[in-house]
């Protein structure tokens, strides 16, 4: 683990002192798929997720200089970066454009039932990103973090440097309006 950490530490060093161009894509390549999945489950959509995770990566490469690994892990730094990201993308003109250009009439049906209940999920998954982007920014990191990023309340004190009372306060909280949000909708 410590080598994996030390090698990790000098691509960042090659990268910040001169641009080295293989270190980052070695840095990018450890990352991607942890990052890719962490977008594609609160996107559900695998274009959307890669545009957004080469949004990340460009991101992240263009503003190392300003990681400071005495802070934080660089693991910790991306996902700062990555969940941001996704805040910005779903306040954005372009995500209430997409969500008035979708139709059911793009959904190629295969199986009746399969796609009832991938429906079913995807309207779920896509409820509570529409509630959690609700949520004040702070709040919208630490479920984000939570839910889709699988960190402990612990660790996301440590990203969103907050005392971890503070974190739960605001996790619980925002569960509640969601859940609460979500049982008005069930009884519709």
């Amino acid at each position: 683990m410590k080598k994996k950490m030390k090698q990790e530490q000098r691509w960042i060093k090659r990268i910040k002192r001169s641009g080295h161009h293989e270190s980052a894509n070695q840095l990018i390549s450890k990352y991607y798929q942890e990052i890719y999945g962490f977008v594609y489950k609160q996107t559900l959509d695998a274009d959307l997720s890669l545009d957004l995770t080469q949004e990340i990566f460009i991101s992240v490469l263009q503003s190392i200089h300003r990681f400071d690994g005495q802070r934080a892990s660089f693991r910790t730094w991306l996902y700062r970066v990555a969940t941001n990201r996704i805040v910005d993308y779903y306040r954005s003109k372009n995500y209430k454009y997409r969500q008035l250009a979708e139709s059911l009439d793009d959904q190629d049906v295969k199986d009746q039932n399969d796609f009832i209940l991938s429906l079913e999920y995807k309207e779920d998954v896509e409820r509570i990103t529409m509630l959690v982007n609700q949520l004040e920014t702070v709040s919208q990191e630490i479920i984000r973090l939570k839910l889709f990023g699988e960190y402990t309340l612990q660790e996301i004190a440590k990203i969103v440097q907050a005392p971890l009372s503070t974190v739960k306060t605001k996790y619980y909280k925002a569960l509640k309006e969601i859940k609460k949000e979500m049982e008005e909708d069930c009884d519709v």
